[in-house]
């Protein structure tokens, strides 16, 4: 059976996705980076997915598929777990000639999604066949030939067993390592959080096994003890378990925790470092935590619990007395209480603030401000989780950056 592959365009265009599980979950990440205006049609919806509706990144409609669903769209997803629903709502696309993609029948389907990679601006689809592991297969040795300059076939896989930790880095799926994208690529098993780089799901076979952990603040997740468990359990059935996390594991990842329940259960284990949000969410708005002649120290925090709070570890008295730069996580629902905390310490109300949302995906946006104006401006602007606070002068480089830049990019035009 062949197929004809095309490159589709679909920034500010509908596509239309029904049903709300694993399969889903795996593309519609992509469909976003795609600038794809998503509407998603379940009653119920993974975690994953229920996030992004909730950030307003898609359109979530909370119902079964209905007859006229597919109007309008330029791409439609039947994902549901019933043959009869996607039977339907293919032939609805049909008869629109709309492209339906059946998740449940490949050979029903109008149009089959290739297993994708990128390579810079180099985007590669490979199908073949119906062989989900060997199209991932080509697939991941085209790329990787393309990073290191080669065409080469790449060779068997040597089977892997236990389990890996992997660092995903800080969002934008070309952030992750090396050597955690060749782990991920040999997987039987994935188990990811809501941080992890989720368009690197949509590049897995049909066939891995993807469970989604959530991990959402006060809302949805798996207890870490079950993490722990469902680790274990599929590394002694002999599967290969990648424990699939954003930005380093080891920093805030709770990623110690579950490499030493593995190593006490005698599960192998091996962990993958990744880059952490805290240092590489300021760098993609231009800040450098530190700079010579502004600081030599950044301190890296975790604001989970408001200062004073009882379960709090953190030194904000020693922090705001520091010259050094502060990076906070998880602080922006708590940001009025970090920055009165801080004066009331003694760093001076003019400190310049930073706050950089969705750092490195295509939805970053950054606010700038100073610590008396930071809770004012975080609740005017909307800003939401997950978002990097960055308290210090090394704020006043990034700015210094950017009207060189706009120095620059003024002479190329007068240029022309």
């Amino acid at each position: 059976m062949s197929a004809y592959l095309l490159g589709l365009r679909l920034a500010g265009r509908r596509v239309v996705v029904i049903g709300g599980g694993r399969v889903a979950q795996r593309r519609v990440p992509v469909l976003l980076h795609a600038g794809a205006d998503v509407l998603l049609i379940s009653p119920s919806a993974t975690p994953s997915l229920e996030e992004e509706a909730a950030a307003g990144r898609l359109h979530w409609e909370r119902r079964r598929y209905r007859a006229g669903d597919c109007a309008d769209a330029w791409l439609v997803h039947a994902a549901t777990s019933d043959t009869e629903v996607n039977a339907a709502i293919a032939a609805e696309a049909e008869a629109a000639h709309t492209w339906c993609v059946r998740a449940d029948d490949r050979t029903e389907s109008a149009a089959w999604t290739p297993a994708s990679g990128r390579a810079g601006e180099i985007t590669v689809g490979v199908l073949a066949g119906g062989d989900p592991r060997r199209a991932a297969g080509l697939r991941d040795a085209i790329v990787e030939s393309l990073h290191d300059g080669g065409l080469d076939a790449r060779r068997g896989r040597r089977p892997l067993r236990g389990v890996a930790i992997v660092g995903g880095g800080p969002g934008d799926p070309g952030l992750i390592t090396v050597r955690g994208r060749q782990l991920l690529a040999q997987a039987d098993v994935v188990l990811n959080d809501r941080l992890a780089p989720r368009g690197l799901l949509d590049e897995l076979p049909a066939d891995v096994e993807v469970i989604d952990a959530a991990k959402i603040p006060y809302g949805r997740a798996m207890p870490q003890e079950e993490i722990n468990a469902t680790l274990i359990e599929h590394a002694r059935a002999g599967r290969f378990v990648v424990r699939l996390k954003g930005g380093d594991p080891f920093v805030f990842g709770r990623g110690a925790e579950e490499a030493l329940a593995c190593a006490r259960a005698g599960v192998p284990v091996t962990v993958v470092p990744g880059i952490t949000s805290a240092v590489a969410a300021p760098a993609a708005v231009g800040i450098p935590v530190t700079h010579r002649g502004v600081t030599q120290e950044f301190h890296v925090v975790s604001a989970h619990v408001e200062p004073g709070d009882p379960r709090s570890t953190a030194d904000w008295a020693a922090l705001a007395r520091s010259t050094g730069t502060l990076v906070i996580l998880m602080g922006v629902e708590r940001i009025g209480a970090i920055a009165d905390t801080l004066m009331r310490y003694g760093r001076a109300p003019g400190t310049p603030v930073a706050v950089v949302q969705d750092g490195t995906l295509p939805t970053q946006r950054a606010l700038t401000t100073t610590l008396e104006s930071a809770a004012a401006e975080v609740s005017a602007q909307r800003v939401r989780p997950p978002a990097i606070v960055v308290v210090g002068d090394v704020v006043n480089v990034a700015q210094e950056i950017e009207m060189l830049r706009g120095q620059i990019r003024a002479g190329s035009e007068s240029a022309r």
